[in-house]
């Protein structure tokens, strides 16, 4: 066991020996070339208008959204059909004195109903006489049934379990 020991410590010291390998001859580094940064312009006051609209009869999709921006001052307001059928109208403010300020309100849509040209009026049919009552054949009374006598069978096992004798 001993030998063993001698054995792995051989190795571990072989392993941690320390190889000198000349260093390498140190280079100077080129420059380092600056990139040219641009700047980019700055608006000091920004100004922009936007909207869109959608009213989609096939899907029912309805919504709608206007903003305006005059330098920190935004202004807008957005419209959307919300699942329960209710317009949901949303009018919002941003400044940088009053942060963003919403006013939500919903309201029920206004659905006009649709315009159905009436059917023309068509003329009765005549009222014909009722036939005369027939009066009804007598009932017969039914001849007694007799039931015939139930015979028992023999009962015979499949011949799969029948045993050879």
């Amino acid at each position: 066991m001993a030998y063993k020991l001698v054995i792995a410590l051989a190795f571990v010291a072989a392993a941690s020996a320390a190889v000198v390998v000349p260093a390498a001859p140190v280079v100077p580094a080129a420059p380092v070339l600056a990139k040219a940064v641009e700047l980019e312009e700055y608006d000091p006051h920004p100004q922009y208008k936007f909207g869109y609209d959608v009213q989609d009869g096939l899907s029912g999709d309805s919504k709608g959204h206007v903003e305006e921006r005059d330098g920190d001052v935004v202004r807008g307001e957005y419209t959307l059909v919300d699942p329960d059928g209710l317009r949901r109208t949303v009018t919002y403010t941003a400044d940088p004195v009053n942060g963003f300020n919403a006013v939500v309100r919903r309201e029920p849509i206004a659905v006009a109903a649709p315009v159905v040209a009436a059917a023309p009026v068509v003329k009765a049919a005549p009222v014909v006489a009722a036939a005369p009552v027939v009066k009804a054949a007598p009932v017969v009374a039914a001849a007694p049934v007799a039931a015939a006598p139930v015979v028992a069978a023999p009962y015979v096992a499949p011949a799969a379990y029948v045993k050879n004798l």
